[in-house]
């Protein structure tokens, strides 16, 4: 045991370097494109872990205390009408996409059809009062543009949830193993539950954080300037924009406002896309839910978006 390594030692190893090496690391950290990286790192994480906690929290409280008879009764018997009503319960959530993938794990853990959860999942962080509200702010003289959001997350939610009733596979979602919470008292179960999420979705996040930071230095600023005047490309580069820059939902409306050399309708394609595909979400999912799911499941996420996005921005914008 005298032998053993410990934290103390690898940070004393850590504060030694640093000394030795001091002058490479202030030209490494003066670095204009290492401080944007950092910056936009930084932001995703602010933006995104009070919300993953938040529904870290609310997934363990569905977890342990939410009896499985209650979903029985919550939610209609056939699948395909559980589908509209959970994506309609994702108006009542106040959370984002971080939160609600931990919390669509859980449901389906809890007897949670995977279709009803999964339409949960995209609904809301698309369309709950927080995320409306602040795309109305962003967007004073476009008030319509609050009710093309919202009717196109809801419709892509609810075709999701239907595609995954016609062509989904159970083995496609393999989530992860977690302690037996039933055998526990509440107070232990909660906190075990709480801890095994935040260590396994959290992970992912910061995978999520860092591939977004990096997108946002590597792509160069003069490409959207090109690509707006058309107006297929534009929707196809607001669409990518909106996996790349992986924003928070309730921050995303005020990014859209900003890029105004786009059309009202690529703009909201990028507000459609965004809370249910972008890195960290792809991550996240890859680490709840498998990557055989993940793999599948964003890029059909993605079309449906952006067609749900252009052909709702056509009729209300």
């Amino acid at each position: 045991m005298g032998d053993r390594v410990g934290s103390v030692e690898i940070l004393a190893v850590l504060l030694v370097l640093l000394v030795l090496f001091r002058g490479p690391v202030a030209d490494a950290i003066s670095d204009p494109r290492l401080q944007t990286w950092t910056t936009v790192f930084v932001s995703v994480m602010v933006q995104a872990v009070p919300f993953l906690v938040f529904g870290v929290v609310l997934s363990a409280i569905i977890a342990v205390y939410v009896p499985r008879s209650f979903w029985a009764r919550a939610l209609p018997r056939h699948p395909a009408l559980a589908v509209p009503v959970a994506s309609c319960a994702g108006v009542v959530l106040p959370g984002c996409e971080c939160g609600a993938v931990p919390i669509a794990g859980s449901l389906i853990r809890r007897g949670v059809t995977p279709a009803a959860a999964l339409a949960f999942l995209l609904a809301a962080p698309a369309i709950n009062p927080i995320v409306l509200a602040a795309t109305a702010v962003a967007f004073p003289n476009n008030p319509e543009m609050v009710v093309a959001r919202g009717v196109a997350s809801l419709v892509v939610a609810m075709i999701m949830g239907w595609l995954w009733l016609r062509l989904g596979k159970a083995e496609w979602i393999r989530l992860p193993h977690r302690p037996d919470l039933d055998g526990m008292p509440k107070g232990r179960a909660f906190w075990a539950s709480v801890r095994h999420d935040v260590v396994h979705a959290g992970g992912f996040l910061v995978l999520g954080a860092m591939a977004a930071a990096t997108i946002n230095v590597v792509v160069p600023e003069r490409w959207l300037q090109t690509l707006a005047d058309n107006p297929v490309l534009s929707v196809i580069a607001l669409a990518v924009l909106a996996v790349l820059l992986s924003i928070c939902s309730e921050a995303d409306a005020f990014v859209a406002a900003s890029l105004s050399q786009f059309s009202l309708t690529s703009r909201l394609v990028f507000l459609v896309v965004g809370p249910m595909v972008d890195l960290k979400l792809i991550s996240m999912q890859a680490g709840v839910f498998g990557r055989r799911f993940a793999f599948r499941f964003a890029p059909a996420t993605f079309a449906i978006c952006v067609l749900a996005g252009v052909a709702v921005g056509a009729v209300i914008l």
